[in-house]
């Protein structure tokens, strides 16, 4: 059950003590099993404790109780892609808190785009009032998303930008990259890239391969990632600038990021979560749930992608949550919008890690909380105390089916679809405040 802040029954007054829990923060890594008697100690919006033998002793008598029944307890999950449709923030705010998102960061893509400092307090008003997840926005890098103006940057700075991104398009044009990099620099801000030359990208609508020729679809070559990974790459060594690139798809790609790690470029980079559970198979016979930007890829790049966050090449995993419509998505494939929810997923499957024994927990759990935070300097994704009371209890082993109606964003656009996963929110905590509670 979602609690929206007029329906909580669980408001953030008073002390709570979450208790017989599984700690476990990548932040510091601590893990904690529930047999020491560890857990957290609330004070309203903030965690006063924390720590694996904080009530050996028993509880404050003052403190209600939250018995967590020997599940884990982590820092809320931080997402930092997702796309708002509309203006819908409860929506999202949904969205976000049953799948464990507590922060998230949100593309400049809106209506109107996030392009002045009047629109980035929009997004801090509307989300604060929607009483869910935090989000923060991202500063368009350049004026309407076109491509040719810078944005004010400084100004969007001020307002609250995280960093600066043209959202899903990408900057063809090299000199408009560069002055950006330099730009965002002198605040010490990130350039976040969709990595896709357009021209290339511009007709096709799936990886191009032999199952794309072979359902008559116009291909993406991998080249297209690849152009625009190289080119920024040598940009960024210009002009010193921070380069990020967002849902990085392919062998090669992590092979460039890899040598340009090694010579000490700052650049960073993430993946989502189809690029390493899901192939271009997934299309299947026409499925537009499986149609995505950038295009599921090859096996080959998928185990590639595994490998990349095996050995630390891959910073982050964001969802890459893009809600579509129905009409949108109900399309012959060719016509249909790209994009597939992921915040509701973004737990489950990024545990298929651990379940196959490509990471521990502990550090699938750092991909997806503390490391994207660190990356935008956020305040969050870890548990300690004086900090926001931003966290969740999930069961590592508990199954699930992935469906349409099992989901609670008003968009159904999963191409997870289907799925079978293992690993579940349970509650989500934001602000001292339980904001979901799956059995309630």
């Amino acid at each position: 059950m979602i609690h929206s802040p007029g329906s909580s029954p669980k408001e953030a007054h008073g002390r709570t003590a979450y208790v017989n829990a599984h700690l476990i923060d990548p932040a510091t890594g601590l893990d904690a099993a529930p047999s020491h008697g560890g857990g957290v100690l609330t004070d309203g919006e903030f965690i006063a404790e924390v720590g694996a033998d904080l009530f050996k002793d028993g509880v404050p008598e003052d403190a209600a109780i939250v018995d967590c029944q020997g599940k884990y307890l982590s820092p809320g999950l931080v997402d930092i892609r997702i796309q708002i449709s509309g203006k819908d923030f409860t929506n999202v705010g949904a969205s976000a808190v049953a799948g464990g998102v507590t922060t998230a960061v949100c593309l400049p893509n809106t209506q109107p785009v996030i392009d002045d400092r009047s629109v980035v307090e929009f997004v801090a008003r509307a989300a604060r009032k929607a009483g869910l997840v935090k989000i923060y926005p991202y500063g368009a890098m350049t004026k309407g998303l076109k491509g040719k103006e810078l944005a004010e940057m400084g100004l969007l700075t001020e307002s609250g930008a995280v960093a600066f991104t043209d959202g899903n398009k990408a900057t063809a044009n090299a000199r408009t990259m560069a002055q950006a990099m330099s730009y965002a620099s002198t605040f010490g801000l990130m350039i976040v890239q969709h990595p896709e030359e357009p021209a290339l990208a511009e007709e096709g609508v799936m990886n191009e391969s032999e199952t794309a020729t072979r359902l008559g679809l116009t291909g993406i070559p991998k080249e297209a990632e690849l152009i625009i990974i190289e080119r920024d790459l040598r940009l960024a060594q210009m002009t010193g600038g921070r380069l990020h690139f967002a849902h990085v798809s392919t062998a090669e790609s992590l092979d460039l990021i890899r040598a340009a790690k090694d010579k000490g470029i700052s650049v960073t980079c993430d993946t989502a979560p189809p690029y390493f559970a899901l192939n271009e198979t997934a299309v299947g016979d026409y499925r537009t749930f499986a149609k995505l930007s950038p295009p599921l890829r090859s096996e080959a790049d998928r185990e590639a992608i595994v490998e990349g966050l095996k050995d630390g090449t891959i910073d982050a995993i964001a969802s890459d949550h893009t809600p579509k419509s129905e009409d949108m998505k109900r399309l012959p494939f060719a016509d249909a919008a790209d994009g597939g929810l992921g915040m509701e997923t973004l737990l489950a499957i990024t545990l298929e890690l651990v379940h196959n024994g490509h990471l521990s927990l502990m550090e699938a759990l750092g991909l997806i909380t503390h490391h994207p935070a660190d990356l935008l300097g956020l305040d969050a994704g870890h548990l300690k105390p004086g900090g926001a009371a931003d966290f969740i209890v999930f069961d590592d082993q508990r199954g699930w089916k992935v469906s349409e109606d099992g989901l609670h964003s008003k968009a159904k656009n999963t191409p997870f679809d289907g799925r079978p996963v293992q690993g579940r929110v349970l509650k989500t905590v934001i602000d001292g405040r339980m904001v979901f509670d799956l059995d309630a």
